[in-house]
């Protein structure tokens, strides 16, 4: 029996960051017509994935809809799945990732990016080292895909903040930076777009939103983690919380929960 979907967001306060995750889901069933795919959401937005969870019938394959690891990654998510529904399989995050990457560039592209323009990745953070390093890796891929540098930057915990980044950036005593161009490395509006776009950048782009390099990726998760469970080693963890955390030491700001 195909496997349902469930695109696990982290959930929004802004409308139309709820849009663009709707969006997002219509363009991942469109890329595989007649396959059942859920939109749920870990907190804030409905439904909640503790709720889609046990109503979807048969086997069950949840994508977190989470560019880095963190709190909702490692902890909540598990946690849910291992509650309400233990015998789904539980997909990688998306991030980093060369279709990411080519999503990343487009928007840049569509944003105005002119060849002399000094770019930095703007992501929302983390206090987890391991998912500060996953949004590292993918300003490096980008680098690699504009030839030329690019700074990760967060717009809650980590460091450099993007200001401080752009602050750099505009000190450098190299002449051709004329411009500062911020990659938005985030699914929907909200709190932490609004957060890029507020400090200073000369453009911002959009959020990656329902982009179809965004959607194709979204099912390669789902077919490695398929893959995985077919030949034995099951889903990732889906076990409850367990270590330093468990005990009141989440790995994210508090302010990455407010979104």
């Amino acid at each position: 029996m195909t496997a349902s979907l469930v695109l696990a967001a982290h959930g929004t306060r802004d409308p139309a960051g709820e849009r663009t995750l709707a969006a997002l889901a219509g363009a991942v069933r469109a890329a595989r017509p007649g396959r059942r795919v859920e939109l749920a959401h870990l907190e804030i937005s409905s439904p909640s994935l503790a709720d889609v969870l046990p109503r979807v019938p048969g086997p069950v394959v949840v994508v977190p809809l989470l560019l880095a690891g963190g709190y909702h990654a490692h902890i909540d998510l598990p946690a849910v799945v291992a509650r309400r529904r233990p015998d789904a399989v539980v997909a990688g995050r998306l991030g980093p990732h060369p279709l990411l990457t080519a999503a990343l560039a487009r928007g840049l592209a569509q944003a105005g990016l002119r060849p002399t323009d000094a770019v930095v990745l703007g992501a929302a953070g983390s206090s987890d080292p391991a998912a500060l390093a996953d949004v590292r890796a993918a300003a490096r891929r980008l680098a690699a895909r504009l030839a030329r540098p690019v700074t990760a930057a967060f717009a809650a915990s980590g460091t450099p903040t993007v200001e401080e980044a752009l602050d750099r950036l505009r000190a450098t005593p190299a002449p051709r930076v004329a411009r500062v161009a911020v990659a938005s490395y985030l699914l929907a509006p909200g709190f932490f777009h609004d957060r890029l776009a507020a400090a200073g950048a000369d453009l911002v782009s959009g959020p990656l939103g329902a982009d179809p390099d965004v959607a194709a990726l979204i099912w390669r998760r789902y077919d490695e983690a398929r893959a995985a469970a077919g030949h034995g080693r099951g889903p990732r963890t889906v076990s409850a919380p367990h270590g330093p955390q468990a005990a009141g030491q989440p790995s994210v700001s508090r302010s990455l929960r407010r979104r």
